[in-house]
């Protein structure tokens, strides 16, 4: 098997990412439907970048998200600038294919990467950068209980248009009402 179930959810599972997994990382992070969301749409990756990023990050919280009915990768996620004196720490994900988006997997990832930050890591405050076109994925935060708390105004050039980046956190009180 080249998945491990390191956290299980009704849906989706978050597993130490594979360094086999780099042809397809690579294509989702070539593709502007991935990119433009998380901000690297100027970057070219090539498989053997790819390669060596998954080897030289493999000891940090980076984790594949793998569909649990069928063991198929579908995206990505982390727990990254985390500062254990501060108790803080910031989440990142992306979803792969559009076939996978709008089905919960998001929402789900994201309560996985608290319960695991805040009960494991013991983290108190987590937040995440999201740009304000991306709708989409702000109401998913929302729903998780993530709060806006601030914004870099037309910070983000894409297209033609520039937006604001939307900054949001949770609290480990909030996460655990």
């Amino acid at each position: 098997m080249k998945y491990f179930k390191k956290l299980v959810g009704k849906n989706v599972y978050l597993s130490p990412m594979n360094v086999e997994d780099a042809e397809i990382y690579t294509k989702w992070l070539n593709d502007f439907d991935v990119t433009d969301g998380v901000g690297n749409s100027t970057m070219i990756l090539s498989v053997e970048y790819e390669r060596d990023w998954i080897i030289k990050n493999s000891n940090q919280y980076q984790f594949a998200i793998v569909r649990l009915d069928n063991d198929k990768l579908i995206g990505n996620c982390s727990i990254h600038a985390i500062n254990q004196i501060r108790q803080c720490a910031e989440v990142g994900l992306f979803i792969g294919d559009e076939e996978n988006r709008n089905k919960g997997y998001g929402e789900e990832v994201l309560n996985l990467l608290l319960y695991y930050g805040f009960n494991y890591l013991n983290l108190n405050n987590i937040m995440l950068r999201v740009f304000s076109f991306n709708e989409r994925a702000i109401n998913c935060y929302k729903k998780v209980g993530f709060k806006e708390m601030g914004r870099r105004r037309q910070s983000y050039y894409l297209r033609g248009n520039y937006y604001d980046e939307v900054y949001m956190d949770i609290l480990r009180e909030e996460y655990n009402k």
